[in-house]
């Protein structure tokens, strides 16, 4: 999500009661001070308060002000208890309450920050700034709609306020109302025609809106005017990565990082677009310094990026944690949620970016088709774009109600959850693109739980359960999820209605040679690794005639893969890359290639259900991570575990095995096309009734005032056990 930049003002408050002027020019005079620290000659200025001091101890107006340096110099704590002794002598002091609470805020200490606009507002009622410093400090608190009553009560007294405007902007994007909201910042760059931050903040409102060129000017403008505006920097390349431009991207990253080493999360997220880009230099020691990063806790990448890298479970759990915390705290502003009278039926809300042709609706519209309509109700909660695809009209016929909710923000949708007596809550999206962790921080249900968009730990006390299978999740990695672990029978949902493709794409189609056996893998570029990528060139070189068929839409992604296998003694054009193809003729493709190679640690998933559905087998070496185990969990729950490799020499021996042995591979396509639906895998009615077992054991444990605990279903029937 891109960065909102908060443009904080600690006005500089000359005092309203200045001392008289001493008779003897040779003594302080605070005036004089005022003009220096205004003119921001600090050391001149501070001299003097000190002198001053040294004259009467007990002056507040030189204590005030001394605060407010020791704000401007970072020095926050100081501030607050200058600032403090100034209120014991004055105590009718509104700009010290003012500042004081500036203070406290950079201290995060944000209840007492209130407290103290609070305070400075009822001393003086017209206090335009600190109507605006609370607005600040409400935005911080994630309370929105009280901060934007906040910023208003500043403009209205103060109808020139630059500042108040452009966070009442921020305000208004995070209660999902863009347009409103550069509208604000348009009016802040009015009165303030060189305001960088106005401009960068206006860039992600548009961003918001996917007018990407146009966001893409407002950040350009904003660094015109501040060359050292790392957050703009960062904005920009978001920017362009949703442009598709990932070189510009990553060179805009770059600079961001070079201004501000320490940018939040930067780290991981510029990892993550190399990775898009098969850029792999530095990758072994920016995979270490990560993963030292995330057991120092340090705010150093987003959770997803982490998924497909080699990095420990403790490290992904931590990292989710720090996310969570920092950006989707528990919010308990709506209030503990009333247990209800029992229902007749269970109502399930399930929440997600992706009720369209999607590769995560792909696969669950069979499961809302066949839901027991008798004892669940369902509810959908869309926040994605509105589309006319035929996968949306059947996921809108299959539901009770269908709501689109992406005008409102996240307390509001959490809200109307409650008002429509949502039971259980389900988050289809996780720390994916356009996820909305924020709509469960504030308790949308009194159970929640995380399902199929994100593969790992949310790290939030607040979800209650994760969905996996045994395979997923073994019962001795149980303590790296901070979720209750609900086992089924096989995880992943399919559409068993899906046409099963017949024809396959021919070889002059492909670009690939007449003869020659032909490896393929069509997973997203990030998830190729080094260590992968050389498996795949040493399995190419003991194949004599075999090529790798790949998918990408990145050029330079493509060149670069190329090189690798040149580097790795692999003629690159034994390297065919595949463009993106409608989804009949992508699952004839997979009919084209003899053999899928995974890739680890972030396995396959839609992908390598799309491959088993065409009759395309997958090779693929079971991981530690829910991500690194996706692949032999599919292939278990379609009767194929010998495609299931324990360690890299098991795979890389496996496949040119399967290479260069004809008739085993064709047992094993035989076996597959057997297995295709007579085994757990597409047997979407048989999920769907393990799935609302679980649901009712989940639904029963709450109604006796039981907490979560993990769950165990076997042939639709819930067997809970007492935590491991």
């Amino acid at each position: 999500m891109p960065r909102k930049i908060k443009q904080y003002t600690n006005p500089f408050l000359k005092a309203k009661e200045p001392l008289a002027t001493p008779t003897s020019q040779k003594l302080p005079n605070l005036e004089n001070a005022v003009a220096l620290h205004q003119k921001g000659q600090l050391s001149q200025a501070e001299a003097i308060y000190r002198q001053l001091l040294g004259i009467d101890p007990a002056n507040p107006d030189a204590l005030h002000l001394l605060g407010v340096i020791a704000y401007q110099t970072g020095n926050h704590q100081a501030a607050v208890d200058m600032i403090g002794q100034a209120i014991e002598i004055k105590p009718a002091y509104a700009e010290a309450y003012s500042n004081r609470g500036n203070a406290l805020q950079e201290l995060n200490q944000l209840d007492a920050a209130l407290a103290s606009f609070d305070k400075a507002i009822e001393l003086k009622p017209d206090f335009a700034e600190a109507y605006y410093s609370r607005g600040n400090a409400l935005q911080e608190l994630k309370q929105f709609e009280y901060a934007l009553a906040s910023f208003d009560k500043a403009i209205e007294l103060k109808t020139d306020y630059t500042y108040a405007y452009s966070n009442r902007g921020n305000a208004l994007q995070e209660l999902k109302q863009f347009e409103a909201a550069i509208a604000n910042y348009d009016k802040a760059i009015e009165l303030k025609q060189d305001f960088a931050e106005a401009y960068s903040n206006r860039g992600n409102a548009l961003q918001e809106l996917n007018q990407l060129d146009a966001a893409l000017a407002s950040f350009d403008k904003a660094i015109e005017l501040k060359p050292d505006f790392a957050e703009a920097y960062y904005s920009r390349g978001n920017a362009l990565q949703e442009l598709k431009l990932l070189d510009a991207a990553l060179a805009s990253f770059d600079k961001a990082i070079e201004l501000k080493p320490d940018f939040n999360y930067l780290f991981g997220k510029r990892l993550h677009l190399k990775m898009h880009l098969c850029d792999w230099q530095e990758f072994e020691p920016n995979v270490s310094e990560l993963s030292l990063k995330a057991q120092s806790n340090a705010k150093a990448s987003l959770c997803f990026p982490l998924l497909a890298l080699p990095i420990g479970l403790t490290e992904q759990r931590k990292a989710a944690e720090i996310w969570c915390a920092d950006k989707y705290p528990f919010n308990p502003s709506l209030g503990p949620i009333i247990k209800s009278a029992r229902k007749s039926k269970i109502r399930i809300g399930y929440y997600s970016a992706d009720f369209h042709t999607h590769p995560v609706s792909i696969l669950l519209v069979g499961l809302f088709e066949h839901h027991d309509k008798s004892k669940f109700e369902l509810i959908a909660f869309s926040f994605g774009p509105e589309t006319q695809d035929e996968i949306r009209g059947r996921i809108k016929n299959a539901f009770d109600k269908f709501i689109d909710v992406s005008s409102m923000s996240d307390k509001k949708v959490a809200a109307l959850s409650r008002e429509l007596g949502v039971d259980i809550a389900i988050d289809l999206g996780g720390y994916t693109h356009n996820g909305r962790t924020g709509i469960f921080s504030f308790r949308a249900a009194p159970i929640q739980l995380s399902y199929v968009g994100y593969l790992g730990t949310m790290g939030a006390s607040y979800y209650d359960y994760l969905i996996a299978d045994r395979t997923l999740i073994p019962i001795e990695s149980q303590t790296y999820y901070s979720e209750k672990i609900v086992y089924l029978p096989s995880y992943q949902v399919n559409d068993n209605k899906q046409e099963i493709p017949i024809v396959a794409l021919s070889r002059e189609e492909l670009i690939l040679p007449n003869r020659g056996f032909v490896f393929c893998c069509f997973n997203a570029n990030f998830k190729i690794t080094p260590p992968t990528f050389d498996g795949w060139m040493r399995i190419l070189r003991a194949v004599p005639e075999s090529v790798l068929l790949l998918y990408t839409n990145v050029q330079t992604a493509s060149e670069n893969l190329k090189l690798a296998a040149e580097t790795r003694g692999v003629n690159p054009e034994r390297l065919i890359f595949g463009k993106k193809l409608i989804r009949s003729q992508y699952l004839a493709r997979c009919r084209a290639a003899d053999l899928f190679l995974d890739t680890l640690p972030y396995n396959a998933g839609a992908t390598a259900s799309d491959a088993l559905w065409a009759g395309l087998p997958i090779l693929t070496c079971i991981g530690e991570s829910f991500a690194s185990r996706y692949a032999a969990s599919l292939l278990r729950a379609i009767g194929l575990p010998e495609l299931v490799t324990e360690t890299q020499s098991e795979y890389e021996a496996m496949a040119i095995e399967l290479a260069t042995n004809p008739a085993k591979l064709q047992e094993i396509k035989d076996k597959l096309e057997k297995n295709r639906l007579t085994t757990p895998l597409f047997d979407t009615l048989s999920f769907t009734k393990n799935l609302e077992s679980a649901f009712i054991a989940m639904h029963e444990r709450y109604r006796s005032d039981l907490p979560p605990d993990h769950i165990y279903i076997t042939d639709a029937s819930p067997i809970e056990s007492q935590t491991k």
